[in-house]
């Protein structure tokens, strides 16, 4: 008879590192890229677009996402009073035809921003992969700081290239406050 192999302790999230300013969090990140570290990213209490820049982030996938998003109300709202008006409940007014556009207009418009700010929110969420309600950094305690006043680079452990000790010993190397190892519990 087996027995149940003992239940394994938390595993690896990754190596955080601690910067004291923006742009030591930037060089960092630069550096890291350049040494073959491909699964990091970046944390800092305020945006900073050189960190996005070294972390060579795609484009946006929302600005294609909300056109359509947008798209689509607008002609559903426009279809939508053309059918009411022509078919479900064909009304003349004053003579017009049952496809006046112009009397159309603002619905369509309406129906346009609708759309599209609920397609903006309902494909942030899905994009971002919220709700995610922990996170391993969560569990350090330096990574509190990270909405206040220090920078954080943190390098994964299942990137291809990550060695618990030689990526320590690299990032040791670029100067930091502290490097703490985290664990995804």
């Amino acid at each position: 008879m087996s027995t149940p192999d003992a239940p394994a302790g938390p595993r690896p999230y990754g190596l955080l590192a601690e910067f004291e300013t923006a742009d030591a969090m930037v060089a960092a990140t630069y550096k890291a890229r350049e040494a073959g570290y491909t699964r990091l990213d970046a944390y800092s209490p305020y945006p900073v677009g050189e960190a996005a820049d070294a972390l060579n982030f795609p484009k946006s996938e929302m600005g294609p996402v909300m056109f359509l998003g947008g798209l689509t109300g607008a002609c559903a709202g426009f279809f939508m009073q053309y059918y009411l008006n022509a078919y479900g409940y064909s009304l003349n007014v004053g003579g017009r035809p049952y496809l006046s556009w112009p009397s159309f207009v603002p619905i369509t418009f309406e129906m346009m921003v609708l759309t599209t700010a609920l397609t903006g929110l309902f494909a942030l969420i899905a994009i971002c992969g919220l709700p995610r309600y922990h996170h391993p950094l969560f569990n350090s305690k330096a990574f509190d700081r990270a909405t206040r006043d220090r920078f954080f680079v943190c390098i994964e452990a299942d990137d291809p290239n990550y060695d618990p000790a030689a990526t320590r010993a690299f990032l040791n190397g670029l100067n930091p406050a502290s490097v703490e190892e985290v664990l995804d519990e």
